[in-house]
């Protein structure tokens, strides 16, 4: 987003939760390179958070990208790297694991949303959220062939398999969407933790209603007052209207 005239704040937190352990989720706030991250660590012990973190930690060193498409091949190759690094641990310890990832570009006035598994990219624009994104999971398979009703995957024993990931084949599969970037847009991105206990109502009056670091920790604790029963990850990228000139802070923040 380092071309883009429009102003942006961002923020980003993350949590064990109220059950588990470990967090096994990271994520990126990279405003000055055009870049945000979720990723869902998966595996077991501590395998999951290796897996969450080579994501990260690969996917930080893009820098300045010269244009969009150069910002979308960067990922891809930093991406392609995390899961060939990801795979030779997985044979190392004799296990499978992985991780999810949700990832916003933003640069030269236009965003691509990229993801595999089940953590989300969500868009708020005109005071109405939409999903971006689409969990590759067996239960979505599920609706998407009519199969079941949206009700029924609610509480659908296995609506926590994920199809997609990083690190558990070869090949990555990724999805992506992308579009223009408007005045005012928010984007949400979030691991499974969060959506597990709070609707997409609730996430869009959080986030039109505060900045994004108070929307971010609001979100959270009512995960926590909830139960928390998985870590849970939440970043939040708030698009400007750029009339006064003004541009926040792109440092970014860590919560």
């Amino acid at each position: 987003m380092n071309n883009v005239a429009l102003p942006f704040d961002s923020f980003g937190v993350s949590h064990r939760g109220c059950v588990r352990a470990l967090n096994e989720d990271s994520y990126l706030v990279e405003p000055e390179t055009g870049l945000w991250v979720v990723a869902d660590g998966m595996g077991g012990h501590d395998a999951g958070e290796v897996a969450s973190a080579s994501i990260v930690d690969h996917l930080a060193t893009i820098g300045i990208a010269s244009s969009a498409p150069d910002l979308r091949a960067r990922f891809e190759d930093r991406l392609s790297r995390a899961n060939a690094e990801i795979r030779r641990i997985s044979e190392s310890r004799g296990i499978t694991i992985g991780s999810t990832v949700a990832a916003l570009l933003a640069m030269d006035g236009r965003f691509a949303c990229l993801w595999a598994g089940d953590s989300r990219v969500y868009l708020i624009r005109n005071a109405s959220i939409s999903q971006i994104s689409k969990d590759h999971t067996e239960v979505q398979e599920l609706l998407d062939k009519g199969m079941i009703s949206a009700a029924e995957a609610l509480t659908w024993p296995r609506r926590n398999v994920i199809t997609h990931a990083v690190g558990v084949s070869d090949e990555i599969v990724i999805d992506f969407q992308q579009g223009e970037i408007m005045p005012g847009d928010i984007f949400v991105l979030s691991t499974d933790g969060l959506t597990a206990h709070v609707t997409d109502a609730e996430i869009e009056a959080a986030a039109v209603s505060a900045t994004p670091q108070a929307a971010c920790e609001n979100l959270l604790q009512t995960v926590l007052a909830r139960g928390g029963t998985d870590n849970v990850t939440i970043v939040l990228v708030k698009i400007g209207d750029g009339r006064n000139g003004a541009r926040p802070d792109p440092s970014g923040a860590e919560g």
